[in-house]
């Protein structure tokens, strides 16, 4: 029996034909040129260890994609302590006394933005202001925060990456959302 020989695409290419892709993919979750830089590089170095293993069963584009997201997530894991949040602390924008407990503290609730359904995703202005408030994001956060919006995996497996429950990486996302949203409101609104 003659089995069909896989086109797989030779590593002398891989620099020329997805380095520009890779960095834009691991700045858009990083936000450190530099260490997007280190990434791209340690991603390229990986591929090349393991080629002889790749069976050309997905295009080298989206094998190569899938070794720098677990190197994304091995430097949030590196960079950051395991840490338990509480659902609320000091950093909360929400009362804590009896009465209004979890209603939101007047100087810090949400301003009307006024948007509707209107689309921000093309506005190049507020792109680079929710880029720059995503990298304001402390690395506990952001990494756990852009993994669950950005990333294709589950939130089970998430919670296997990073060494949290459930519910801690529920608690992780609503807090960098609430500091995204008073990021881009300073940011955006208040210009």
């Amino acid at each position: 029996m003659i089995e069909a020989v896989k086109h797989i695409e030779k590593p002398e290419n891989w620099v020329d034909n997805y380095s520009d892709y890779l960095f834009s993919f691991a700045i858009s979750r990083v936000s450190d040129r530099e260490m997007s830089k280190d990434l791209v590089q340690e991603t390229f170095l990986s591929a090349l260890k393991a080629y002889d293993k790749f069976k050309g069963n997905s295009s080298v584009k989206t094998w190569l994609v899938s070794i720098l997201n677990r190197k994304i997530i091995d430097y949030y894991r590196k960079n950051s302590k395991k840490i338990e949040y509480n659902t609320l602390d000091s950093d909360s924008p929400f009362v804590k006394d009896k009465f209004l407990h979890g209603a939101w503290e007047k100087e810090r609730q949400p301003l009307d933005w006024g948007m509707g359904d209107e689309d921000l995703s093309g506005n190049d202005d507020f792109i680079k202001v929710l880029r720059y408030c995503i990298s304001l994001l402390p690395e506990n956060l952001r990494g756990v925060f852009l993994e669950k919006s950005l990333g294709e995996e589950s939130t089970q497996e998430i919670c296997k990456e990073f060494d949290i429950s459930a519910s801690n990486l529920w608690v992780i996302v609503h807090r960098a959302r609430l500091r995204l949203r008073e990021c881009i409101e300073n940011g955006w609104f208040n210009k």
